[in-house]
């Protein structure tokens, strides 16, 4: 088995590419600019780099003038920009958009079930009682995060049962993949497919969150586990080129490189011995899907669930969306994180 490694000023050089590309895209404040800026934010926490912290202060300043659309639970994404601006600055007003959003999450979003967050891409009753992978990084994670920044219980115990309920309600407790959605009026999970986006959010999310937790915390050993089962299987599915289907088990599908970038970072962050092999594979995948002008390529569009694996098979994946940026910064940054964990496997 080779060891992984790879070269930091390399990496480095790669995030700068994918950053500034990222910073000449037009986005509005939703999920799609959630994902790149958080991807630019972890940029930063590496690097240091101010230009970023400045083109996002600018941004959202701007923004901010023009006034926020209707809350929803999907554009809560941009609360972890909040976060880090709030960090970098120190300006109140980024902490206090940040405490706009948990407030709307904990006292308006809508929910079923055990209090779970109802996926919600506008501010009307899109699924109802529909839980989605998506939540876990555009709600779950960034609630989390403020909760442990401000040390606020209430935070952290709503952010750790949406990670328990998402868990029970969408990993396949036989194959321990991780279906797009569960429909609690029907009590299913719709076309049953396991997306790999889904599944990307999913592992990245659990294992930033299993590093914040504690042993002495009971859902650290629920998200270590389900985190473990399910990169176990994941592992397996990696396709020759270190890359990952859209449709995971279906061979026949697509190499997207979003979902293929989360999963990657999420090795990188759980760090098994086992699977240096796999990380050294997707290094080589991801890094064959970055141009020279910093675009992620084959990057599926935005995926609604699809009625059968076939449909998600035709989604385009010609244009450079927000969320293939941002989790490939994610992925690239936690190689310079986790470098020292990883080289000592």
């Amino acid at each position: 088995m080779r060891k992984f490694e790879c070269n930091e000023d390399e990496v480095k050089e790669l995030i700068d590419r994918v950053v500034r590309r990222t910073m000449n895209m037009d986005f509005t404040w939703n999920w799609s600019c959630g994902v790149a800026f958080y991807g630019i934010c972890k940029a930063w926490e590496v690097t240091g780099n101010q230009e970023y912290i400045d083109f996002l202060v600018k941004w959202v300043d701007e923004y901010l003038e023009l006034g926020l659309p209707p809350m929803m639970v999907n554009a809560c994404a941009m609360g972890h920009t909040m976060l880090t601006l709030h960090e970098a600055t120190g300006d109140s007003k980024y902490l206090d958009l940040a405490l706009m959003k948990a407030e709307y999450l904990r006292k308006e979003a809508i929910r079923f079930g055990e209090g779970v967050f109802q996926h919600t891409v506008s501010s009307q009753n899109d699924f109802p009682e529909q839980a989605w992978a998506d939540t876990l990084f555009m709600a779950a994670y960034f609630l989390l995060r403020l909760g442990f920044k401000l040390d606020n219980k209430e935070y952290i115990d709503d952010a750790l049962n949406q990670f328990y309920w998402h868990e029970e309600y969408l990993q396949d407790t036989k194959t321990n993949l991780f279906y797009h959605a569960w429909d609690n009026v029907r009590k299913d999970h719709l076309s049953g497919i396991y997306w790999g986006r889904a599944n990307a959010w999913a592992a990245y999310t659990m294992a930033q969150a299993y590093k914040m937790l504690n042993p002495f915390m009971p859902m650290w050993m629920q998200i270590g586990g389900a985190l473990g089962d399910q990169l176990t299987s994941l592992v397996r599915l990696q396709s020759p080129n270190g890359l990952w289907h859209t449709v995971l088990n279906d061979d026949t599908s697509y190499e997207e490189t979003s979902a293929s970038a989360g999963i990657a970072a999420a090795l990188v962050s759980y760090a098994h011995p086992l699977h240096q092999n796999y990380m050294a594979k997707a290094y080589e995948g991801i890094l064959a899907n970055i141009d020279e002008d910093g675009s992620v390529r084959n990057v599926s569009a935005g995926t609604a669930v699809m009625y059968s694996s076939d449909d998600y098979k035709v989604i385009s994946k010609k244009r450079v969306q927000g969320w293939g940026q941002g989790l490939t910064l994610a992925y690239l940054v936690a190689l310079l994180q986790n470098k020292e964990v990883v080289s000592n496997i």
